[in-house]
C-alpha cells in the first residue's frame, strides 16, 4: 500500500476494498430483482401450481355449523360432513389439510385475499360470482321449514295464511323464499337463526323458514320444537357448491369437479351427509323420504 502525501493513514483505502464497495449497491440491486421475481411468480402461481407445490390445501372451517364442520374445544379436531370431503379432496393432491376458522360470508373473501383454496357449502348467488368462483354443485339444496307441534305443512300455500307467523333469518336466501311465497303471512325477520329458533321455542312463531340441512340440524339439537318439513309446489332447491378462486388456470376446478361427479355418482357424498346429520342428533327416520344428496 502506498501513501499519498498529505492524505491521513487511517483514511487510506485500497483499490481493492474501494472496488469492493462499488460493487455493493450493485449486488443489492441484483438481489432485490431476485426477490421481486420470486414473488411476483409467488403471486401469480395458481391454486393447482400452488398445492401442488406446498402439499397443502388450505380450506375455509366454519365451528358448529353441522352438519358440515365441527370443532373440539378440548383438542382443536375437527369433524363433520365436508371435513370428511376435504380430507378426501387432500388425499388426491397428496396433501395434508389446512384449516383457517371462518364463516359463510367470510370465507368468500378469504377466497379473495388467497387465504384459502376451498370453500364449502356455498349457494353460487350471482353477488359472489363477481368475486369468485364456483364448481359443480355438490349437493342440490331444497327449502321448507321448521314447524311447531300442530302446524305440518306439505306446501308453500299451506303457511302463505294471515294467521301464519313466519320467521327468517335477514339477508339469507330464507328472507327471500318467504318473501316470495308467504306473503300472506305475518313475516317477522331477525339477525340470526339463534333468534328465529328462540321465537319458534318460546310460541311466539309457528314456521321457521331453513333450507333442508339447516332445519333438520336445528331439529335435531331441538327435537322439542317440531319437525323439519321440505315444502313444494314449488319445490324451492337451490344448488351447493364449493367456491373456488377466480383465476385463468382451469386446472384445480376440472380436479375438483371431476372428484365431485366420482363422489356423488358413487353415493359417497350422501353417506357422508347422513353420518353429518347424525353428528347433529339427527335420526335417520327424521331424514324426509324425498330429501337426496
Amino acid at each position: 500500500m502506498t501513501k499519498t502525501p498529505g492524505t491521513p493513514s487511517g483514511a487510506l483505502l485500497s483499490r481493492r476494498a474501494l472496488a469492493g464497495a462499488a460493487a455493493l449497491p450493485l449486488l443489492t440491486l441484483a438481489s432485490m430483482a431476485l426477490t421481486g421475481s420470486a414473488l411476483a411468480q409467488s403471486a401469480n402461481e395458481s391454486t393447482f401450481d400452488r398445492v401442488r407445490r406446498t402439499k397443502v390445501l388450505r380450506i375455509a372451517a366454519l365451528p358448529g355449523e353441522l352438519p358440515y364442520f365441527s370443532k373440539d374445544i378440548s383438542n382443536g379436531e375437527w369433524s363433520g360432513s365436508c371435513i370428511e370431503m376435504a380430507k378426501d379432496i387432500a388425499k388426491v393432491f397428496d396433501a395434508k389439510l389446512e384449516y383457517v376458522e371462518s364463516t359463510y360470508g367470510n370465507s368468500v373473501l378469504d377466497l379473495q385475499s388467497n387465504k384459502v383454496d376451498l370453500a364449502f357449502a356455498l349457494n353460487p348467488t350471482p353477488a359472489r360470482a363477481l368475486s369468485i368462483g364456483f364448481t359443480e354443485p355438490m349437493i342440490i339444496h331444497p327449502f321448507g321449514c321448521v314447524a311447531r307441534k300442530g302446524v305440518a305443512p306439505k306446501t308453500w300455500s299451506d303457511i302463505d295464511k294471515p294467521d301464519i307467523r313466519i320467521v327468517y333469518d335477514i339477508g339469507s336466501l330464507h328472507e327471500t323464499a318467504a318473501k316470495r311465497y308467504c306473503s300472506k303471512a305475518q313475516l317477522t325477520g331477525f339477525k340470526s337463526r339463534d333468534e328465529c329458533l328462540l321465537n319458534l321455542q318460546s310460541g311466539r312463531a309457528d314456521v321457521h323458514i331453513l333450507a333442508a340441512i339447516l332445519g333438520l340440524s336445528e331439529v335435531g339439537k331441538n327435537p322439542n320444537i317440531g319437525a323439519y318439513y321440505l315444502l313444494t309446489e314449488p319445490l324451492v332447491a337451490l344448488p351447493s357448491c364449493l367456491g373456488i378462486q377466480r383465476e385463468p388456470d382451469t386446472r384445480f376446478k376440472e380436479v375438483i369437479n371431476a372428484w365431485i361427479e366420482m363422489a356423488r355418482g358413487s353415493g359417497q357424498i350422501r353417506e357422508w351427509m347422513l353420518e353429518g346429520l347424525a353428528k347433529a342428533s339427527v335420526n335417520p327416520d327424521q331424514v324426509p323420504a324425498a330429501l337426496t344428496f
